[in-house]
């Protein structure tokens, strides 16, 4: 199914959401990639939710792709007498490992890795953000705290610590279990939350292995500090602004955005902009102008795709909020003051002044292409890697993602301006890729007799990692190159 644009939609599955029929519609309405939140639904959810979403592989023919969020080590406190208690400005309130229900003096914090990593002046947020705390007494079992603002705090809200490299795995017994059965389903894509190094993406990919690829949610200020090798070890990045935008001040946030969506696209890395694009439209027809505008400059700024949280999990209007996303990005792919392409493409050329023998031919691919008047730009790819590369020179056509590996063809459709094809035969030579290539094209109605295409592939054939070979073709009646 062939999408009028080039950035991506993720949505995600939940209550409003988890039924065959609203799935087929999320994905006609342009959903590219479906997530399944681990952090909320049954393991008995998230399988019938893949098993619809493979079905539509056979009733459009084409390859769908699921992305696994873990939950991640989410910090909580525990629960109160009266399931909420009123705090006030400058009264002590005391964090502790006391299990009993909570009272307006204390409340459990079941945490007791954290308690000595936590010093006098460190701050506590609560319930993201809305209480903030200032550790006045640190000690090994509680830690006695003064209250900055009044507010209203309630059972198992969430906590957010600033500043401070937290001594947790990212990965937790309840994470191990479900990446355990996402793996089992086939899931493509496995995001781990509050990351704060590289070595956390390291751990889990020897968890995985080559089952699925590593997306990381950047959402800690360690992340941010440690961003270049985070991506270097990742297969792709997702923003999540939501616990980002607690732990950091909110001003820095689009500036953050801006420079990690540049690294990732130096790196040759897909990135995701998440949370609360389109948060109106959980109860409204219609988003506010300045999430339109999010939603825009996230575009602007070259993301390979934004994503849709409770807007389609657990809103009243989750098709139409793929609709208006799927026409915010239509607009400003179209729009002519879009940001240059071809600029920022020269610019990454002269910073890496040694570029791999992959990066030379899909650079060469980008510039054949763009002064051939090419129709598309097909890539043969075991791995995925080098239409990966292609995607980043942002080239002015569409990118055909040709590979004989189906789960290859499922991961790439995260990819900015990659339609993803699985070709169920592997060429042998370069005859063979040409035909492979045309009749693809042909068959999916994305290029006609006359139109000329650039062709990409490794030599030798079924080769990973092995790019170096491009060819110039022309589509003609019966199929065969001229």
């Amino acid at each position: 199914m062939k999408r009028n644009r080039k950035a991506k939609i993720l949505a995600t599955l939940g209550p409003a959401s988890s039924s065959e029929e609203i799935i087929d519609k999320l994905f006609v309405a342009g959903c590219d990639v479906f997530r399944l939140n681990f952090s909320h639904g049954s393991i008995e959810d998230h399988r019938n939710n893949y098993k619809y979403i493979r079905s539509l592989e056979k009733k459009y023919d084409h390859a769908t792709c699921i992305l696994a969020d873990l939950q991640g080590p989410k910090l909580r406190i525990g629960t109160f007498a009266q399931d909420k208690i009123e705090l006030k400005k400058g009264q002590s309130f005391v964090l502790d490992l006391d299990s009993s229900p909570g009272n307006k003096d204390r409340v459990n914090f079941p945490h007791e890795e954290i308690y000595e990593t936590m010093t006098p002046n460190s701050e506590i947020l609560i319930d993201d953000g809305r209480i903030k705390l200032q550790i006045i007494k640190q000690e090994k079992k509680s830690l006695t705290t003064e209250v900055l603002n009044s507010g209203i705090i309630s059972n198992n809200k969430g906590v957010n610590i600033p500043g401070v490299v937290l001594p947790i795995s990212s990965l937790t017994q309840k994470d191990k279990s479900d990446l355990n059965k996402a793996l089992e389903m086939g899931v493509d894509w496995v995001a781990l939350s509050f990351i704060q190094s590289a070595e956390d993406i390291k751990n889990l990919k020897k968890l995985v292995g080559n089952k699925a690829s590593i997306m990381a949610k950047i959402e800690k200020p360690s992340a941010v500090k440690n961003i270049d090798s985070i991506i270097e070890a990742s297969d792709g990045l997702m923003i999540a602004r939501g616990d980002l935008g607690v732990e950091m001040p909110a001003e820095q946030i689009p500036v953050i955005q801006k420079n990690i969506i540049s690294r990732c696209r130096d790196f040759g890395k897909p990135v995701v902009v998440a949370t609360q694009m389109l948060e109106s439209m959980v109860s409204n027809h219609t988003p506010t102008r300045a999430e339109a505008s999010d939603v825009a400059n996230a575009i602007y700024d070259g993301t390979d795709a934004v994503m849709l949280s409770a807007e389609s999990a657990i809103g009243l209007f989750p098709e139409e909020s793929v609709t208006i996303m799927n026409r915010i990005i239509k607009s400003v792919e179209t729009d002519s003051n879009n940001f240059n392409l071809e600029i920022k493409n020269q610019e990454n050329s002269s910073m890496n002044k040694k570029i791999s023998t992959t990066d030379a031919i899909t650079s060469a691919a980008y510039t054949i292409a763009k002064n051939a008047e090419a129709k598309a730009i097909v890539t043969f790819s075991v791995s995925g890697i080098t239409t990966m590369r292609m995607s980043r020179e942002r080239a002015p056509v569409l990118i055909i993602g040709l590979s004989p590996i189906l789960e290859t063809a499922r991961k790439l459709q995260i990819s900015w301006g990659v339609y993803s094809i699985h070709a169920k035969q592997d060429a042998q030579n370069a005859t063979e890729m040409v035909s492979i290539a045309c009749k693809a094209l042909k068959n999916k109605r994305l290029a006609e007799a006359g139109n000329s295409i650039v062709i990409t592939a490794g030599v030798p054939f079924g080769s990973a990692g092995s790019t170096n070979l491009l060819r110039i073709a022309e589509i003609i009646d019966d199929k065969d190159l001229t």
